[in-house]
């Protein structure tokens, strides 16, 4: 592993404006990453982990406080500058999803390798083994809205996998699978940690996920505790 942290937090706080006044999602967080490691952040729900996970990943800007990506200042980079950084380096697994409806699994799996200047073959066939590995081979052509949630959670992870990214942001990433397909999932999780060395941060409630991970972060009422 990396001497220096590939994420860096430090005494980050997130409030939003409600219509009771403002309320304070999270409380003077601070930790390291280093690269190569794997985080579970825990917590029962309303703890602030997803709104957490969407600030390391520069989804969202933390309202005190500083985090550093890769040696980068998110507080310092614009929307546009945060999204580079991503496209470059990231990948991210929402709890929504987040398909393009008008894409099929093959072409949502294929998107972000384009973006990032991949010629048509070589995504393709990134994106097939990719599909394969996560069992949905018979599926490529097949849209969102023809997908079961478990299928679209599966074509979300290969989109996420699909990249070699070296972070992987995960929100519940096992959380619309049956037991069997998730286990599938966390193993493939751990070989991309393995194999290519990725950081993963995972928020989830699945335990059997979280305790795989190197260490875990808890989260109580937006306080690291």
């Amino acid at each position: 592993m990396n001497s220096m942290p590939i994420l860096n937090v430090k005494h980050v706080g997130k409030s939003v404006n409600t219509s009771d006044g403002q309320l304070q999602i999270l409380h003077n967080i601070s930790f390291s990453v280093m690269a190569g490691e794997s985080i579970a952040i825990v917590g029962s729900s309303g703890s602030g982990k997803s709104t957490l996970l969407s600030l390391l990943a520069g989804l969202d800007v933390a309202g005190e406080g500083d985090i550093s990506l890769m040696n980068q200042n998110l507080s310092l980079l614009n929307e546009d500058g945060r999204a580079r950084l991503r496209g470059q380096n990231v990948g991210f697994v929402f709890q929504n999803f987040q398909l393009l409806p008008n894409l099929t699994a093959l072409e949502n799996v294929m998107l972000p390798l384009e973006l990032n200047g991949a010629d048509y073959g070589m995504a393709r066939n990134l994106a097939l083994n990719c599909l394969d590995q996560v069992g949905l081979t018979a599926r490529l052509n097949h849209y969102p809205k023809t997908l079961s949630g478990g299928e679209q959670q599966r074509v979300a992870l290969a989109r996420a996998f699909v990249g070699k990214p070296l972070v992987l942001f995960a929100d519940e990433p096992t959380g619309s699978l049956d037991e069997a397909s998730g286990a599938k999932i966390i193993d493939l999780l751990f070989e991309l940690n393995n194999v290519n060395g990725s950081t993963l941060v995972l928020v989830t409630h699945d335990p059997t996920l979280a305790a795989r991970c190197t260490r875990q972060l808890h989260l109580q009422g937006g306080h690291l505790v």
